[in-house]
């Protein structure tokens, strides 16, 4: 199937951008790298009036690393994250969670904030924006706001931003002294949708666990620490609170083993590595 017929607007800048998402209102979507977009249009499960491509707009084009945040703008792609030298010191588990994302042609096209933008509950980014507590930077001709990664996700493919707002950038936050990461899922073939995916964090006090490809949306826990047998106990009753459903790819019996044994996997690593360190520390 091929897309309706729209209009194709370049824009060279945010303000072109802004301008004319102010112009087409609902009728118009942002085109960055593509890779999500282009499929629901082929599938017309999007119609929209006018395609708005920042694809070259240099000024969303950026990584910024200040005041504990790593700041992406709208145009920059997965890759470009991916082979920065210092990710896996910056944000460890972005460099954890980014070769899962489909594969490095994907990549080369596929954005950062286009993924966040397109809320899909299996995809990575939004599940690891979540899981970090991230953010997420909205702007139109008129204002700007910033919404938590939790509040802007609202159900699949559906989300807090406006009909004129573009997201203009996503912010993740540095990586916490003390703190330990993990991301892990699981997929019929490698590139393919997660069926399940688990982004786990780990300091001396508290563990973190954020689930993908179960709900509508990312979803997160947070626990005291707590013995091995609360903890699975936890797990379990998270897993169920997931609601999860039969689909063509999976049962929910299977995707509730998948929270379960993904989960407990990831926050394993991460406590025993948060416990190593601090040991190290008191030595």
């Amino acid at each position: 199937m091929k897309p309706q017929a729209f209009d194709y607007i370049l824009a060279e800048s945010a303000q072109d951008a802004l301008d004319a998402l102010a112009e087409t209102g609902a009728d118009g979507r942002i085109l960055a790298g593509g890779q999500s977009l282009m499929a629901v249009l082929n599938m017309r499960l999007a119609q929209p009036a006018a395609l708005i491509d920042i694809s070259r707009a240099a000024d969303l084009d950026y990584v910024r690393v200040e005041q504990g945040w790593m700041t992406i703008g709208a145009a920059t792609t997965q890759a470009k994250v991916e082979w920065r030298k210092d990710l896996a010191a910056e944000v460890p588990m972005l460099a954890r969670a980014i070769p899962f994302i489909s594969h490095f042609q994907i990549r080369n096209r596929g954005t950062v904030c286009g993924s966040v933008a397109h809320a899909d509950p299996s995809a990575e980014l939004p599940l690891v924006l979540v899981a970090l507590g991230g953010e997420v930077m909205l702007r139109t001709r008129r204002k700007r706001r910033t919404l938590p990664a939790e509040e802007f996700f609202q159900g699949m493919l559906m989300t807090a931003r406006a009909p004129d707002e573009l997201v203009e950038a996503v912010r993740y936050p540095l990586a916490k002294r003390g703190a330990r990461y993990a991301f892990d899922e699981f997929s019929s073939r490698h590139g393919d949708f997660a069926i399940a995916a688990v982004a786990a964090v780990a300091d001396e006090r508290e563990i973190t666990l954020a689930v993908g490809g179960v709900a509508d949306r990312p979803t997160l826990r947070r626990w005291p620490r707590m013995p091995a047998a609360d903890l699975i106990a936890a797990v379990n009753d998270f897993a169920w609170q997931l609601d999860a459903q039969d689909d063509a790819h999976a049962t929910a019996v299977f995707r509730r083993h998948l929270v379960r044994t993904l989960g407990m996997r990831a926050l394993q690593k991460v406590m025993d590595a948060a416990d190593n360190d601090a040991r190290q520390e008191d030595a």
